[in-house]
């Protein structure tokens, strides 16, 4: 294989999967069904899309057995067509690895500790006892604070913050404009003024987790805030003092979580999602876009707030209804206690 081009049967034994067709059939690049041309791989993994099989000019297409008998051309067969094509997707990435080297227009302390095959791009400044594993990328202008660790084979992107005492596991992706560990937002009033309070807490990041452009994950004020194994945050997501994330869970974008509130494993956070402070989001909860969740959720399910679209007129007739609630339900708990009255007569 080479790193632009691949056989059919190169992809069917990339993907342990079977396949129909020439086997030498050449693929140079993934594509949609309905904009991908000769030499470009495609996938079915969702039946909405199952008419453009037939006019797809795909070199390729990944597909379920079941699918196979709706298309001719060349295949690749598998249970999954989305896992595969995630999978896949990597033979064509054009990401380049650095080469391993310390740029001489980067800083590093002499206390900090580089590993092996480490690059660290200009203008990377790596404070006095920082770690940095095996095979790590330090991206250009990229801040790592005094005692933070990254271990091995994790990617740092250019222009990433990571204050002191951060830990960060392996093979982790961490994207531009993060900001790990700045301070949480905790603060005591006194004579109507707020008195700050010093975050003495850590951020603690498992292995295989990846952090979205422009997402902030805040220090503990007195505990580390921690982000457990195989966790995905997508961009712009805001993570509070001392939050816990369980493993595997995954947040999408500008979701805003609050101080001390645990998110248990293999959860799914839509987009605009608002968690409030001090609850626990139950093992398996899948939260809907732009929810806003102020109790805790102590069993797993499907969980949703907030309003469906409505043309506007009637979503202000609605929303004047709501206001009315409190008044109607008072008329009918009275309407009701009227009722018992006359039949206890």
């Amino acid at each position: 294989m080479n790193s632009h081009s691949y056989t059919l049967s190169d992809i069917a034994t990339f993907l342990s999967a079977d396949f129909k067709g020439d086997a030498d059939y050449k693929l140079s690049s993934v594509a949609t069904l309905q904009s991908a041309s000769p030499g470009q791989l495609s996938f079915l993994a969702n039946s909405r899309y199952q008419k453009y099989l037939r006019t797809t000019q795909a070199g390729a297409v990944i597909l379920s057995q079941a699918d196979l008998e709706n298309y001719t051309g060349n295949a690749v067969i598998c249970d999954d067509p989305y896992l595969a094509y995630a999978k896949v997707s990597h033979l064509f990435s054009l990401i380049k690895h650095p080469l391993p080297e310390v740029s001489p227009a980067a800083f590093v302390h002499p206390t900090a500790v580089i590993g092996n095959r480490a690059s660290v791009a200009a203008g990377a400044h790596i404070a006095q006892g920082c770690v940095i594993g095996d095979g790590v990328v330090i991206g250009a202008n990229t801040v790592i604070g005094e005692g933070s660790i990254v271990a091995d084979d994790s990617v740092i992107n250019p222009n990433v913050t990571i204050y002191h005492d951060v830990h960060i596991g392996a093979r982790c992706l961490v994207h531009s404009g993060v900001v790990l560990g700045a301070d949480g937002f905790g603060f005591a009033q006194e004579d109507g003024e707020w008195v700050k309070i010093a975050q003495l807490g850590g951020v603690r990041i498992g292995n295989d987790v990846e952090i979205g452009a422009g997402t902030t994950i805040d220090r503990g004020a007195l505990e580390h805030t921690v982000i457990e194994d195989g966790v995905i945050l997508d961009n712009q997501i805001q993570i509070a003092h001392n939050v816990t994330i369980g493993k595997n869970s995954a947040l999408a974008a500008c979701t805003a979580v609050a101080g001390s509130t645990k998110i248990g494993a293999q959860c799914t956070i839509a987009g605009a999602c608002g968690i409030t402070g001090h609850l626990s989001i139950a093992d398996g909860s899948h939260i809907t876009a732009m929810s806003l969740i102020t109790k805790s959720i102590l069993k797993p399910g499907v969980y949703s707030s907030g309003t469906g679209m409505l043309p506007n007129k009637i979503w202000k007739k609605n929303v004047v209804r709501f206001r009315q609630l409190d008044k109607m339900a008072r008329r009918i708990k009275s309407i009701e206690d009227e009722i018992v009255e006359i039949k206890g007569s």
